[in-house]
């Protein structure tokens, strides 16, 4: 039995561990970064597909990628979500901010929770290829809810919408957008997190 002021032995420290799910300084620093760079592109858009033209690409999501990819699919989250609702403040579009989060949140978690088991290419490729269809499920299920209760549009007519344009929309934009994240990671990844050191647990 261990008394008062006696010290902890060995077998109790065998047991200590460190919290990783802290983010650094240098992360947060980072994150903040690659914030600032997803409301900036938020705002660079251009139309994918003629006959929709108010529908318009942005790669906002990409930077919230790369996060996701260096530092785990909750800092990555962190980003999209933070980038989402300053774009929604800026130009007071609370409906557009709610869409914008689901989407992110579809793109982002289910591609950096695939890459933080298998950091590999083909784990990046395949946890892209999943986040593609997620982005294009959230996308739907966005414009299904928020489109006919904050924009006023029929419900049918939404509907109507989603195999001949939101569908093909979503996906050519989430495929842009993880094309976009493999070459940038590619390239910043090093800088990011040297010696590919990453953040467990999160």
């Amino acid at each position: 039995m261990k008394t008062k002021g006696s010290a902890e032995t060995p077998a109790a420290n065998e047991y200590a561990f460190t919290n990783t799910n802290r983010w650094s300084t240098r992360q947060l620093v980072t994150m903040a970064l690659l914030c600032a760079i997803g409301v900036l592109l938020s705002f660079v858009e251009f139309p994918l597909l003629p006959a929709v033209p108010w529908l318009k690409y942005d790669a906002s999501a990409m930077p919230a990628m790369v996060c996701g990819f260096a530092f785990g699919p909750g800092a990555g989250f962190a980003v999209g979500l933070v980038g989402a609702v300053l774009h929604g403040l800026l130009l007071a579009d609370a409906p557009g901010a709610v869409m914008n989060i689901l989407v992110v949140a579809g793109f982002v978690i289910p591609a950096a929770m695939v890459y933080r088991r298998r950091r590999t290419m083909a784990g990046a490729i395949v946890g892209l290829a999943l986040s593609i269809v997620a982005t294009t499920l959230m996308a739907i299920v966005g414009n299904l809810v928020v489109t006919p209760l904050y924009l006023g549009v029929p419900l049918n007519a939404v509907v109507e919408m989603v195999f001949p344009i939101l569908v093909p929309f979503n996906l050519l934009k989430a495929a842009l957008n993880a094309v976009l994240t493999i070459v940038v990671y590619k390239a910043v990844s090093n800088l990011i997190t040297p010696k590919k050191m990453q953040v467990k647990g999160r």
